[in-house]
């Protein structure tokens, strides 16, 4: 048994839950559940980022106050854990919570005690959107080359974190294969650093924004929300106290995993594993990145119209279908253009015609030709390929080689023709069809097992019929 720590990124709450970490959550999901299927011990971690001059500035246009906007948008995120089916013990963190201020503050201290944080004068130009400094190089015709909105220009005295310190200790940790997945993002970091690393923010006046975690010591300043942030990934295990020795046991003891979106490598693989260093933390095992999600060939964009809610999906499809059609249909690593067309294909010729209607026409064989429940030998395995796929992050291969299976059976339905042999005078040929009646019902168990990371409650449902010896209702029922 191993012990293993994964966290997804904490979005800001400055807007409902969109499709993107959607993605995130059920890629994490997903590796939990199979690691866990083999008898791992698993923490597993998510929450929202709840500070920062972005959400100060969405309540205020709300006529809300900071406190009550991020409230009500936690509660909203903290429902993706029963509207996506995540696991149950899945541990939801705050930035508001009083004991990771504690936690960024120590932080914050012993940066500081190991002479990597110092107060300067800086002018520079400021993205609200990506809540930092842009460099000239994320300037793009006068825009946030993300965003695509002008930065401010704003000049203050704040504190910066020695980043410059980190050129080499940085380039060490980066150079071991597999601390970045995909590997091109790794190579992608250490280009980064090459370039040659700039010391960075973390802090903001107080007479300027007061929504933050005050700076030890200092009652004019405020943290920088990824300074304050980051150290969500430790604070949620009890760090600095460890009273229960969580911390010591999965973060410094396991292995570590943190999954977040392609453009995070500078905040997740740069800027957090410099301050583990300078605060003499072990560094992240591993960090992987995800793409993006489009729509018809366009970013998503509210201005635009064609974002897609976790909730819409949700409410067409429904949780199970939801999580199929995120795993098997948009790629782990690059992006993917995702519309309602597509995803009403994925759903009908996946779910519907395909496992759905295996499911159905074995358990019908099954209930009206056999007078009890197959017993279920260990002739059929489950597919040791699917794991194999997970571990790689590979969820679509992981996927398709289950349905490849599904595909198999329904050919040998196709080609034996079971049902009619079934009804053969011969008794052979009746023989043979019983022979291939319980050969498909095992065959849906075994499945049913390869699909318990992708979609748990169909898993359940799939084995419960098999072993009650009932045709369950329609799985996933046409769309109208």
């Amino acid at each position: 048994m191993r012990t293993f720590y994964l966290t997804t990124t904490l979005p800001y709450v400055n807007s409902d839950p969109h499709i993107g970490f959607a993605l995130e959550l059920v890629q994490a999901d997903a590796l939990v559940r199979f690691w866990r299927s083999r008898g791992d011990e698993v923490f597993f971690n998510t929450g929202v980022d709840e500070h920062g001059q972005k959400i100060f500035e969405a309540a205020e246009k709300a006529g809300k106050s900071a406190e009550e906007y991020v409230a009500h948008y936690a509660n909203e995120f903290q429902q993706l854990k029963e509207i996506l089916g995540l696991s149950s013990d899945i541990h939801f963190i705050r930035t508001t919570d009083p004991h990771h201020k504690v936690a960024a503050q120590e932080m914050w201290r012993r940066c500081a005690q190991k002479g990597d944080i110092y107060k300067k004068e800086f002018e520079g130009l400021y993205c609200v959107g990506c809540e930092k400094y842009l460099t000239q190089k994320e300037i793009v015709e006068g825009k946030c080359h993300i965003h695509g909105t002008e930065p401010k220009l704003l000049k203050e005295e704040n504190y910066f974190f020695k980043l410059s310190n980190y050129q080499k200790p940085l380039e060490e940790y980066l150079s071991t294969e597999g601390v970045i997945i995909p590997e091109w993002r790794r190579i992608e970091a250490i280009n980064f650093v090459k370039e040659g690393l700039e010391d960075f923010s973390i802090s903001r006046e107080k007479s300027r924004l007061a929504w933050g975690v005050p700076v030890p010591e200092d009652n004019t300043q405020v943290m920088y929300v990824w300074f304050d942030a980051l150290v969500n990934y430790i604070s949620t295990l009890g760090w600095p106290e460890d009273s229960d020795s969580s911390f010591k046991k999965f973060w410094e003891e396991g292995y570590t995993l943190q999954m977040a979106g392609k453009d995070q490598v500078r905040f997740q693989s740069l800027m957090w594993q410099a301050m583990l260093m300078s605060a003499d933390i072990k560094n992240t095992d591993q960090v992987f990145y995800h793409g993006f999600i489009n729509s018809g060939g366009q970013k998503m964009s509210k201005s635009i119209g064609n974002v897609i809610s976790p909730y819409d999906l949700v409410k067409k499809y429904g949780t199970e279908a939801t999580r199929y059609l995120l795993l098997r249909h948009v790629h782990s690593t690059e992006d993917t253009d995702v519309t309602w067309e597509r995803l009403d294909e994925w759903y009908t010729a996946g779910l519907v015609n395909g496992i759905g209607n295996l499911v159905a026409r074995v358990m019908q064989m099954a209930t009206t030709h056999l007078s009890s429940p197959v017993e279920l030998t260990q002739e059929t395995q489950s597919d040791v390929s699917v794991g194999s796929y997970l571990e790689k992050f590979e969820y679509g291969r992981a996927a398709d080689s289950i349905w490849e299976r599904i595909g198999h059976d329904d050919a040998l339905i196709a080609v034996k023709k079971p049902f009619t042999g079934i009804k053969s005078d011969e008794t052979a040929v009746r023989d043979e069809a019983i022979m291939i009646i319980k050969k498909l019902v095992r065959e849906l168990n075994a499945i049913a097992t390869d699909i318990e990371a992708f979609m748990p409650a169909t898993s359940v449902l799939i084995k419960e019929a098999v072993l009650s010896h009932k045709k369950p209702e329609n799985l996933f029922p046409r769309l109208t």
